[in-house]
């Protein structure tokens, strides 16, 4: 299965596992900015040089021979469950993509019909969301209409493959304090270019894609959308640290335990 979703700088200075809608635009070009003093031109994710990924069939004995000898800093970002799948769903459900298309073409149609959720004009955005909510557990549980897209499917299961396949993390981090996050990872990396963090704009790819979320975190999610959310992200929560009891608080409760992640989803 090798190294899906893994990025690593073309000095090899460090090994990034990508989780969606957990800065990963942001991090690819402070990764691709280290090594070349420039950022990449566009989405970092479109870009097929500058940067090693598991998806360039040239890239694969690169990261798989670093990975496996752990020769290289490698971390990862996680995010609040709550926040990250509003996130996705106002990008990729409510909004308009790249492209100038719906998201993967037939699916907002598909999920009208089967689901009732219509994102046109000024929609109700708490009802369609909790809607959404139903749609993204069954994918996840039952796998029916769909696979689970990697923009919602559970984090620890993006992060556990790289555990699976052989690699072992040096850090995890939260999104919601970033700054101290990716400033501990250049601190223990040498990079080509040295990176000042405060002069880094930050790359969100998926902003203005769709609507402006109307309402706070906590209104999304009644007693049974926060229990369908725990059913979904349950381990989630639980290794990475955040609050289920309360929508409105994104931040983490505790620490996160890597030999705990590792032991957990190294299985």
């Amino acid at each position: 299965m090798g190294f899906p979703g893994t990025w690593m700088t073309e000095s090899e200075s460090m090994v990034y596992r990508v989780v969606p809608k957990c800065a990963c635009s942001t991090i690819g070009q402070i990764m691709h900015y280290s090594d070349h003093g420039r950022f990449f031109d566009g989405d970092i994710h479109d870009a097929t040089e500058g940067l090693h990924k598991w998806a360039l069939e040239a890239s694969k004995p690169r990261i798989e021979a670093n990975v496996t000898e752990h020769k290289s800093f490698a971390f990862s970002f996680v995010r609040n469950p709550y926040n990250r799948i509003l996130s996705s769903f106002f990008d990729k459900i409510a909004g308009i993509q790249r492209n100038g298309q719906r998201y993967r073409g037939n699916l907002v149609p598909q999920l009208a019909q089967k689901y009732g959720i219509e994102v046109e004009g000024d929609f109700d955005q708490i009802a369609m969301f909790r809607r959404f909510l139903l749609f993204a557990r069954d994918t996840i549980r039952f796998r029916k209409p769909m696979d689970p897209d990697i923009h919602w499917s559970s984090m620890s299961g993006h992060i556990s493959t790289f555990i699976v396949n052989g690699g072992r993390y040096d850090r995890i981090f939260w999104t919601e304090q970033f700054n101290d996050g990716m400033q501990a990872v250049l601190d223990a990396v040498e990079t080509p270019v040295p990176v000042d963090l405060g002069e880094i704009p930050r790359f969100n790819e998926s902003a203005g894609h769709g609507p402006k979320m109307a309402h706070k975190v906590e209104e999304f999610f009644d007693d049974l959308s926060m229990h369908l959310t725990y059913e979904i992200y349950k381990r989630d929560f639980d290794l990475f640290r955040y609050d289920f009891e309360n929508p409105g608080n994104k931040m983490p409760v505790g620490e996160i335990d890597l030999d705990e992640v590792h032991a957990k989803l190294g299985r």
